[in-house]
């Protein structure tokens, strides 16, 4: 009967996760992924501060606002997304070389994602745990990367400067 059972709760969260993907696809998992990071970077920080003394109701709704910061910032981003979407769909003559779907916000939320990494690992340092050395560089190359695409996007490309 428990063989039963485990196997009736794996084949509903397949089931759940196989809807969830059908319907938000790869953008929505980028999306669980950094509010999972939100909270995790959140929970731990508190940890963190508890451990060394100092936790703050204060600090701990400091956190709280800045992670709602960060919601609105993605949200603003998802609007552009989809005012975008809409001009290309529906105004005559206003084109891009290519099909467009959602840009601004991933590119927002893996830069989000990025910055939870490197804030999670200063943590990890802070409960003792040792970093390669590698890995602050890695998280900061893909940062300056998810800057520079957005930069280009945006027309602020340093290679186009000097043109």
């Amino acid at each position: 009967m428990e063989n039963n059972s485990a196997l009736h709760i794996k084949t509903v969260i397949t089931g759940v996760i196989a809807t969830l993907t059908a319907l938000w696809g790869w953008f929505g998992w980028l999306v669980i992924v950094w509010v999972c990071l939100m909270l995790a970077d959140w929970l731990v920080g508190s940890a963190v501060a508890s451990k060394e003394g100092r936790w703050s109701s204060a600090k701990l709704r400091e956190g709280a606002w800045h992670k709602g910061g960060m919601i609105v910032i993605v949200c603003v981003a998802l609007v552009a997304d989809w005012l975008i979407g809409a001009m290309m769909a529906n105004l005559p003559g206003v084109t891009l070389p290519f099909d467009y779907t959602v840009l601004i916000g991933p590119l927002v939320i893996v830069w989000y994602i990025i910055g939870e990494l490197g804030s999670l690992a200063e943590h990890a340092v802070n409960m003792g745990a040792k970093v390669p050395a590698w890995l602050p560089k890695i998280l900061a190359a893909g940062k300056s990367a998810v800057d520079a695409a957005g930069d280009k996007i945006a027309g602020d490309d340093p290679k186009n400067e000097n043109s």
